[in-house]
């Protein structure tokens, strides 16, 4: 899961060793081009060190070979073979301008080498950021005879990327990183944020050393948290012991509200068996668990099973703000023994009433042949982030955007620019549900120690649709006690749910991220209580801190109790129900289905603009029209009345339009 800094490179460098053999000529196949018996004797024993990997630490013996080859140099400087060789020494070191400063020395000996070291030198030359000379050196090996045809997708790919970085170099995007400072940040790696839809409280992966870890291995990842207060993050602690494990925890994504947290633990191979610890059970290399906080206690974490995890890799999930659909990361597995994903795809899964559906891949315009990782759909839910190497870049994994197409399809991916992407490996983005700041992993220098997390300004044709949120408590209106509601925002526009979700069971609190210009109609139904509805335009409601937040108190049916229908709309002095009105009315069915001997009045009331013949005839006529609805839709009409009360019980003075907005209600009584 760790996504280190220099992952292109390493995965480079296994790619060109895998290979070595064919980039240099060798006894029986013409022969090596020098005749100096010593020199070939020390580059015999070069290459005999650098083939010898030691079993339990899986490096190579590198000081030798690159003792013997240097040696073998000194005697003969043209030496094609030794050069080649050491060439790959430098690419194991991780030094690769000197494994690029030997590969065009051996160039220059004038001497006959394997046409395949064009594209070697080529992807060295990418993974530094040296596009003028790795598109040289692509269009060279392209132009060779009997060219590997995964080395000419690659050397095509590489020319595009190249074309693509020179132009993003002269064009620069605004970027001033900020590290997030010592109470996130330290020593070891810091990963993968993920925000609550307030933007308060932030979770991430660190890579941790401990002797006890994985069975001896003495490192594993564990998931921190921090939250804001005076609008600085405070010191970050270990989520809970219930999901933290000596195994391997990481890439958290956050449920909106923070009431959820799904994120991925993987095995550990030991003796051939395989381990997820605590007792967990899995499917495959990496599977996604989910914990539920209830109160302020994390709950023991299962796993999402089937179909989401599978034989193979899945990770980096993140989990859309309506609650409705996990976008995640799998990558398939061919042998479980080598644990190495290939085909690394975005794909997402979508909530059902039979549980999460059988996930698929996004479309083309997101996953290519390459590798998809790092995910985040947006809380706006119309913008996508994410990195991968498939798409024109500057080289490695760059950081992309996609933006929600009318017909529900991802619009093409759009590169985030230089310098936010480099040539180096980007990932880890997050983008705050503002959308003004984004936070990510870097190993740039001046940092704590390698990968730290840092902000930056998101520039703004990059930026989501804008966002706020909505939090508030459900609660019973007479004890004050929180109740685990289960609520419902509905688009006015559209009378579609946008939003569907259950308050904390601990504490009755909830979070919900939403776009901004819009109304809303808020449903929230417990048992045995009345659901609370009203209506909402955020435009005209105040906002704290760019949020608002809304108590949602419940009352119980008992006998007595009257409620307002907060959702029942008429036209100006008329009386049929507006078609805004259905959800409402929908609502208030239910209730008398589930409660079958509940019988109820209906209320109509007015302000006290108008006559006051025509105000009871009015609310008397609204409120007939709201137990006609009923009836028409299988409600008894022996359990139900009405009652127009006109202007004659205002519940506020009728001294302002909003007062009198108040005072125009429709209400149910228990009879």
């Amino acid at each position: 899961m760790n996504p280190t800094t220099f992952n292109k490179i390493v995965l480079f460098i296994s790619f060109l060793l895998f290979l070595s053999s064919c980039s240099v000529a060798q006894p029986g196949q013409g022969g090596y081009t020098t005749v100096d018996k010593k020199a070939i004797k020390m580059y015999e024993f070069g290459r005999a060190c650098f083939n010898d990997v030691n079993p339990n630490t899986g490096k190579r013996n590198l000081v030798c070979a690159e003792e013997q080859l240097l040696k073998a140099l000194e005697r003969d400087p043209k030496f094609v073979e030794a050069l080649s060789l050491i060439s790959n020494v430098y690419v194991e070191k991780g030094d690769l301008n000197k494994a690029i400063e030997y590969k065009q020395q051996m160039m220059f000996t004038g001497k006959k080498f394997s046409e395949a070291e064009y594209f070697y030198l080529s992807s060295m030359q990418m993974a530094i950021g040296d596009y003028g000379n790795a598109e040289k050196n692509a269009k060279r090996y392209l132009e060779t005879r009997n060219a590997n045809p995964a080395f000419v997708e690659k050397c095509n790919k590489y020319i595009i990327d190249c074309n693509f970085a020179k132009g993003a170099l002269q064009h620069p995007v605004p970027f001033d990183p900020k590290n997030l400072g010592p109470n996130i940040n330290t020593d070891r790696p810091e990963y993968y944020p993920s925000l609550t839809a307030d933007d308060q409280t932030l979770l991430f992966t660190r890579l941790v050393l401990d002797n006890n870890a994985l069975h001896g291995i003495g490192m594993q990842e564990d998931i921190f948290v921090t939250r804001k207060e005076n609008d600085h993050w405070i010191q970050s602690s270990p989520i809970s012991p219930a999901i933290n494990t000596l195994y391997n925890e990481g890439a958290p994504t956050f449920s909106a509200d923070g009431k959820y947290v799904i994120f991925v633990g993987c095995e550990i191979g030991i003796k051939g068996e395989y381990d997820y610890g605590e007792g967990r059970k899995g499917y495959g290399s990496c599977d996604l668990f989910f914990s539920e906080k209830v109160g302020e206690i994390w709950s023991k974490p299962q796993n999402m099973g089937p179909p989401v995890n599978s034989k193979h890799w899945e990770s980096q999930p993140c989990f859309s703000s309506d609650g409705k659909t996990l976008y995640f990361i799998r990558g398939m597995i061919q042998d479980r023994a080598m644990r190495n994903p290939q085909e690394q795809d975005i794909y997402k899964t979508e909530i059902t009433p039979n549980g999460w559906s059988q996930p698929v891949k996004l479309g083309p315009t997101i996953n290519t042949p390459g590798r998809e990782e790092s995910v985040q759909i947006h809380p706006d839910g119309q913008t996508l982030y994410f990195a991968s190497n498939g798409h024109p870049g500057m080289g490695g994994l760059d950081l992309y955007m996609s933006r929600m197409l009318p017909n529900g399809e991802w619009g093409k991916a759009i590169n985030l620019g230089y310098p936010i992407n480099t040539y180096a490996d980007e990932n880890s983005l997050l983008v705050s549900a503002k959308g003004d700041i984004a936070l990510f992993a870097s190993g740039r220098p001046g940092g704590f120690g390698d990968l730290d997390l840092y902000s930056f300004d998101m520039p703004v044709n990059m930026r989501p649709i804008n966002t706020t949120y909505m939090k508030g408590l459900v609660y019973d209106s007479l004890s004050r006690k929180p109740l685990a509601g289960h609520f419902k925002l509905i688009d006015l526009s559209t009378q579609q749910v946008f939003k569907e979700a259950y308050a904390n069971t601990g504490n009755g609190q909830f979070l919900v991220a939403l776009p901004k210009n819009k109304d809303f109609a808020l449903l929230c139904e417990h048992d045995g209580y009345f659901f609370f509805s009203k209506n909402y335009d955020l435009n005209k409601l105040k906002a704290t801190s760019e949020g608002y937040h809304i108590d949602v108190p419940m009352l119980p049916i008992k006998p007595g109790y009257t409620f307002v229908l907060e959702n029942i709309f008429f036209d100006v002095n008329k009386f049929d129900l507006k078609p805004e009105s259905i959800a409402e009315l929908t609502k208030l069915k239910e209730i008398l289905d589930k409660n079958k001997t509940l019988k109820i009045e209906l209320g109509g009331h007015t302000d006290s603009d108008g006559d006051d013949k025509s105000n009871q005839i009015l609310s008397e006529n609204r409120a007939k029209a709201v137990v006609n609805w009923l009836v028409q839709n299988g409600i008894d009409k022996t359990r139900l009345t009405f009652k127009g009360y006109g202007e004659s019980k205002p519940i506020v003075p009728n001294d302002t339009p909003e007062n009198k907005a108040k005072n125009r209600r429709t209400e149910v009584k228990i009879l």
